[in-house]
């Protein structure tokens, strides 16, 4: 799975939220979710991209453009 950090992290912004905010809404720690992005995709499961997904309610179309590859929109 390749991961667009910079388009997830214009996404938080964009839906008036935080990092810190989808990190609770995952159930983990700020750092844990900031060590995640810094890593890249291989840190990142197909959970993670479902539950940040949900919790930034997006269309499959820009979980796509976040993800690619349409792992999540299928889901």
């Amino acid at each position: 799975m390749e991961i667009n950090i910079e388009k997830l992290k214009e996404t938080v912004i964009e839906r008036n939220t935080t990092l810190e905010a989808l990190a609770y809404e995952m159930g983990i720690n700020r750092s844990t979710l900031y060590r995640k992005l810094r890593r890249g995709p291989a840190a990142i499961s197909l959970l993670d991209a479902k539950t940040i997904s949900k919790s930034l309610r997006l269309s499959p179309r820009e979980a796509d453009s976040i993800f690619g590859g349409g792992y999540v929109s299928h889901m």
